[in-house]
C-alpha cells in the first residue's frame, strides 16, 4: 500500500513576521561612514536646539553685548563720520560685523564643552561607538553654528529695528544663514582645537580670551582694511573673521563684496579646522 504524500509547508501568510524573523537571523549591515555624518550632524544640532528650548537664557544674555555696540558705539561713530565707509551710515557699515563678531563669541569657547564632556566620561561613550571622529566634531561644529545662525537672528532683529537698511531677500538671508555656519564652524573647531593642546577649561579660557580680541580688532568688522596700516591689512587676509564680514556686508547692506571667494575660503577654512580637530580628538579623551 503506498504511503500517502506529504503535505507541502505553507508559506506564512504574515509578511511582516517572516520579515521580522529574518531580521532576527540577518542584522542590519552597518552604515558606511559617509552616511553617519550627516545623521551624527543632525543629532547634535537636536541637542543644541533641545538645550535651548528648555532654557532661554543663553539667547537673552548674549543679545546685551551686540546690542551694545550697535546702541553706543555704532550710533556715535554714525554722527562722527570718522571711518570712511563709502556713503553708508556707520550703524548700516557696523550691523554685519556684530553679527560675525557675535557668532565668533559662540563658537570659540565651543572647546570647553568637549573638555566637560571629557570630565563627565560621556566623550569616552562617544569614541567606542562606530561613528567616525570627524563626524562627532563635524557635528559639534554645526551644533555652534545652528546657535550662531540664531544669535544672527536676534542681531539681525535689533539693527532692524535701530532703522540698518537690511536686504529682506529670502534667498540672500539663506546665504547669510550658511555663512555664519560655516564660520562659526571653523571657530568652534579653532576652540576643540586647541582644546586638544592645552586639555585643560581654565587655559582654553585663558587662550580664548586672548585671541577673541585680536581676531576682532585685526578684521574688516569696525573699518575698511584701506584704513589699516599695513602689518594689520597683512592679518586681516589671513582672518577668516575678515571673509565672513565681507560676505555678510556684500549680502545684507549690498555692499561690494567677493562673496563666491569669502564662501570658498570660509568652507576650505572649515574643512581644515575639522581635520586638525578630529586629529586631537583622540589626545583629549586620553
Amino acid at each position: 500500500m503506498s504511503e500517502a504524500p506529504a503535505a507541502r509547508r505553507t508559506a506564512s501568510a504574515d509578511p511582516a513576521h517572516a520579515g521580522g524573523i529574518d531580521l532576527l537571523l540577518r542584522p542590519p549591515r552597518p552604515r558606511a561612514g559617509w552616511r553617519l555624518l550627516p545623521a551624527r550632524v543632525g543629532a547634535m544640532c537636536a541637542v543644541e536646539l533641545q538645550k535651548l528650548r528648555h532654557d532661554r537664557t543663553e539667547l537673552y544674555t548674549r543679545a546685551v553685548q551686540p546690542a551694545l555696540w550697535l546702541l553706543i558705539f555704532g550710533q556715535t561713530f554714525t554722527r562722527i563720520r570718522a571711518i570712511p565707509t563709502g556713503g553708508i551710515p556707520y550703524i548700516d557699515y557696523l550691523a554685519p560685523g556684530i553679527i560675525a563678531q557675535s557668532a565668533m563669541f559662540i563658537a570659540i569657547f565651543y572647546g570647553i564643552q568637549i573638555i566637560w564632556e571629557r570630565d563627565a566620561g560621556v566623550l569616552n561613550k562617544l569614541l567606542v561607538t562606530p561613528t567616525p571622529r570627524s563626524a562627532l566634531i563635524t557635528g559639534k561644529a554645526f551644533a555652534a553654528g545652528v546657535k550662531s545662525v540664531i544669535q544672527a537672528v536676534v542681531v539681525v532683529i535689533i539693527a532692524a529695528l535701530l532703522g540698518v537698511a537690511l536686504t529682506w531677500n529670502p534667498l540672500k538671508l539663506l546665504a547669510v544663514a550658511a555663512i555664519v555656519t560655516l564660520g562659526s564652524a571653523f571657530f568652534s573647531c579653532l576652540s576643540m582645537t586647541i582644546a586638544g593642546i592645552v586639555l585643560s577649561r581654565d587655559r582654553l579660557m585663558g587662550i580664548g580670551q586672548a585671541i577673541t580680541m585680536p581676531l576682532f580688532f585685526g578684521s574688516n568688522a569696525l573699518y575698511p582694511v584701506s584704513v589699516m596700516p599695513g602689518w594689520l591689512q597683512a592679518v586681516s587676509k589671513v582672518n577668516p573673521l575678515s571673509y565672513e564680514v565681507d560676505a555678510l556686508r556684500g549680502l545684507l547692506i549690498g555692499v561690494h563684496a567677493h562673496v563666491a571667494l569669502d564662501f570658498g575660503v570660509l568652507l576650505v577654512a572649515a574643512a581644515l579646522g575639522i581635520a586638525a580637530a578630529s586629529s586631537l580628538l583622540g589626545r583629549l579623551a586620553r
